[in-house]
């Protein structure tokens, strides 16, 4: 999988999207402008040491990367969507595009792959969801459609004593 971020603007955003990118083995598209330098403290602190994990590339133009993976599928998630993202059928080797924070994709862009575009349901009222949260949970979607693969779902005790909590007494 590949999610691709469109001229996104706040660092702490894109560092959390690598993060979640580098956790489940996710490719991160990064198209320009940007809003930070990769090199960003606030990028980098919300990555924390995931960066080496994870592939990220840069795209002057969207146009660019899809002269560069012309047959692949491309997943649009915008407010402005005619579905909700799990009605949508993920591949492995799909990408994932989501817009800027303060502007989300251009309608140019949407009005093209509107069969494409998926929304995540939420009250009619609410502009958006943060960035990071609204990739994690298409990403999870396509990766729970396709079992997961190459993550582990199970974790396990380390046997390592916590300090006491005083509300451990009441579970």
């Amino acid at each position: 999988m590949h999610v691709v971020l469109y001229a996104p603007e706040i660092p702490q955003n894109t560092g959390n999207i690598a993060r979640t990118c580098a956790a489940t083995r996710t490719g991160l598209i990064l198209i320009e402008p940007l809003g930070f330098q990769l090199a960003d403290k606030y990028m980098k602190r919300a990555g924390l040491d995931y960066f080496s994990m994870v592939d990220i590339r840069v795209f002057k133009r969207f146009d660019l990367l899809m002269e560069a993976y012309p047959d692949a599928r491309y997943h649009f998630a915008s407010t402005k969507a005619p579905r909700a993202y799990t009605e949508a059928a993920y591949g492995q080797d799909d990408f994932l595009v989501f817009g800027c924070e303060t502007k989300g994709l251009p309608e140019s862009l949407l009005s093209r792959v509107y069969d494409r575009c998926v929304r995540i349901p939420m009250r009619a009222d609410a502009r958006s969801l943060n960035l990071a949260n609204s990739v994690a949970i298409v990403l999870y979607e396509a990766l729970r459609q396709q079992g997961f693969p190459g993550l582990s779902s199970q974790g396990e005790l380390t046997g390592r004593q916590d300090e006491a909590q005083p509300w451990m007494d009441y579970l």
